[in-house]
């Protein structure tokens, strides 16, 4: 890690890759479960590509990224397909506060701006597709 990095920022951006890793063992999970349903295989490739983003922010600032300790494995998996979609739910509001809690803290404007990116994705796509597919399987 270089000197001029502050550690802040370097736990920041672990704390945002983690929690992205995570939510893609989650989605895979479902998927294994229920086969490769919407929206759990348009997300999971977009949790590819927010971990790819924070791993091009590790780089930048010449930090290797460590290695992904998440699997599907590693995540209980819902009974239902309902269950899988208000566990997305919760883990993109959990993923937006994740957020909210880190940007206040990150001066480096191009960190800054994958992160908000990344906030705004869950935001304004992900959560509104997993609230549609549990009002999907509420309807039957």
């Amino acid at each position: 890690m270089s000197d001029a990095l502050p550690m802040q920022l370097f736990e920041i951006l672990l704390a945002a890759l983690d929690d992205e890793w995570h939510a893609e063992a989650t989605y895979a999970a479902a998927i294994q479960q229920f086969g490769p349903v919407r929206p759990f295989i348009n997300i999971i490739e977009a949790e590819r590509r927010h971990a790819a983003a924070i791993e091009h922010q590790l780089q930048r600032l010449g930090i290797a990224a460590p290695a992904n300790p998440w699997s599907r494995a590693d995540v209980p998996v819902p009974a239902t397909l309902a269950e899988a979609c208000e566990e997305a739910i919760a883990a993109e509001l959990e993923n937006i506060a994740l957020y909210d809690r880190l940007l206040p803290k990150v001066s480096d404007s191009a960190a800054r701006h994958v992160l908000e990116r990344l906030q705004a994705a869950s935001r304004d796509r992900h959560l509104p597709a997993f609230r549609r597919c549990l009002a999907r399987q509420q309807r039957g």
